[in-house]
This record gives structure tokens, sequence and C-alpha cells, in this order.
């Protein structure tokens, strides 16, 4: 037995049936939740204590992720909302990709479709890794860009340029803070939010519309279509309920790379590994073949 299919093993994943799944794929769509980032340093927020852990000051608050990650605050205390958000904005553009997003570009390359990326993750690390922006879909936003608070417009504007300085002592961004160059609000990250109704989706339509015009050049060609998960959880299932759609919508097969003991769902290959140490694994069976 191969070093990799030993280790597939004490995975607890099916290794008849792993190797042909990986090798057989002619495209490879990546689903990747908070997890993918953990291999690069990035905080993945999980429970209270975890995000705490990362934002000692919102313990102190007595505020939780899903309570700062909400646009009233926008309104409420724009200090306190860009204190949070500028602080990830300067974290995630100073993060490296660690190198399991190479070894995905890299297998891509092998595929007759290539890849195509659908993250949760606001923190643009795909695009940093070099996959082309036409093959990522960002289905909560991203932090790179950003939009009128209110809104007053459909404006999405590219946020690479601005810098906010937050004072870690307060917890309090400072000013100046991005103002909308049409009406003069707080502008605001084009995230979604918990309870946003002011997100502008538009950004995010056009990449589900590559998505889709994608998955429907791979079934015209009959190519198999290999869903890898990777790092995503159920507290907010937006990946997981996307790539159980691809399993039933598109008869893709699923991968699922998740360090947590769950119960295995039917038809799913799961690696309880992390996510850099599940993409090596597979990569491994490539190099095998």
């Amino acid at each position: 037995m191969s070093k990799a299919n030993a280790n597939l093993n004490h995975a607890n994943v099916h290794a008849q049936d792993l190797p042909r799944v990986v090798r057989e794929a002619e495209a490879l769509l990546i689903a990747a939740g908070a997890g993918m980032g953990v291999d690069s340093g990035l905080p993945d927020f999980h429970g209270p204590e975890g995000f705490w852990g990362a934002y000692p000051e919102a313990k102190r608050l007595g505020l939780s992720f899903e309570d700062l990650a909400n646009p009233r605050w926008f309104e409420e205390s724009p200090r306190l909302a860009w204190a949070f958000y500028g602080h990830r904005l300067g974290l995630y553009r100073a993060t490296q990709p660690h190198r399991g997003f190479g070894s995905l570009r890299q297998w891509s390359k092998r595929l007759r479709h290539g890849a195509f990326a659908f993250t949760s993750n606001v923190d643009g690390q795909f695009q940093k890794a070099g996959f082309p922006a036409h093959r990522i879909v960002e289905c909560h936003g991203s932090i790179h860009h950003a939009q009128c608070s209110e809104p007053c417009g459909p404006d999405i504007t590219d946020a690479s340029s601005w810098q906010v300085a937050v004072d870690a002592a307060t917890f309090q961004a400072k000013e100046p803070l991005p103002r909308c160059p049409r009406c003069d609000r707080v502008m605001r990250p084009n995230i979604l939010m918990f309870e946003d109704a002011a997100w502008i989706p538009d950004r995010t339509d056009a990449q589900m519309q590559g998505l889709r015009t994608w998955l429907g050049l791979v079934a015209a060609y009959g190519a198999r279509l290999l869903v890898l998960e990777i790092g995503a959880g159920q507290a907010v299932p937006s990946v997981r309920a996307f790539t159980e759609s691809m399993v039933r919508d598109h008869h893709a097969d699923l991968v699922r790379i998740n360090p947590a003991k769950e119960d295995p769902s039917p038809g799913v290959l799961t690696l309880r590994l992390s996510g850099l140490q599940g993409i090596e694994q597979l990569t491994a069976l490539l190099q095998e073949a």
C-alpha cells in the first residue's frame, strides 16, 4: 500500500474510491470555507473564544463575531465598524497564501477544463495565489471592494488603495474614514454581513454567471466534475449547501476536507485533515498516477 493510501485509510476515507475519483476528474471545482485560510495563519473565528483570541477588545465589549459583522455599526459606531474591518483588511493584505493554493493551480493545469473556485472567504487569497479573477466566485463578497453603507447607488469600488488606521488600544479606527463620493456617507466593505439588507450583490452575481457558464461547458462535454470542499463548516453553511447542490444537480463527485469529527455524509468522501494536509494527500495521489 502506498504512503498516500495509508494516510487516507487513517483519515477514514474509502481508499478504493478516492484515487479513482481524483485521477478521473476532468474539471475541478474548489469550494473553500474559513478552514482554507488557517494554514496561511488566518483566524477562522471558530466559536466565541476563537474570535476573542483574535480580537480581545471585542471580548471586553461583549461582542461576538456575529455581533460585529453587522451593517448597523457603520451607522451607530462607524469607527468601531472600521476598526474590525480595517484590521482585517490589513491582515489579509499582509498574508501570503499557503502552498496548497499553488498545488491546486498546478492540478488544474492538468485538467481539460481547468478549475473554478467558489469561496465564502472575503480575503482575496485565491486572487493573490494566481487564480484568474474570472474563475472565482466570492459568495459573501470581498473586503477588497467597498460600497456606500446606505447605499445611495449601485456602485462597487475597488478598495485596494485604501489605508484604514486602527488604534488597537481603543479598538477604534482613526479618521478619516472612507466616504462615499456620491453622498459622503461612510463606506463599508462589499461583504454580505449578518442581517444585511444593504449589501450590493452585483459583483458576486456576475461571478456566479461565470460559474454557471463554465458548468454548462463541463456538462456539454460530459466531463467528470470533482468538487473539492475545503474547510467549510456548518455554522454558516453557504459552502456546504453549494457543494451538496453540485452533487445533486450536476452529478459531481465530492471530496470533503475537514478535520472536524462529524457523522459522514452519504456519498461524500471525507478527509479528516486540515486544508493543506488534505490537498497534499490528493496531489500525492496524482503524482503516483
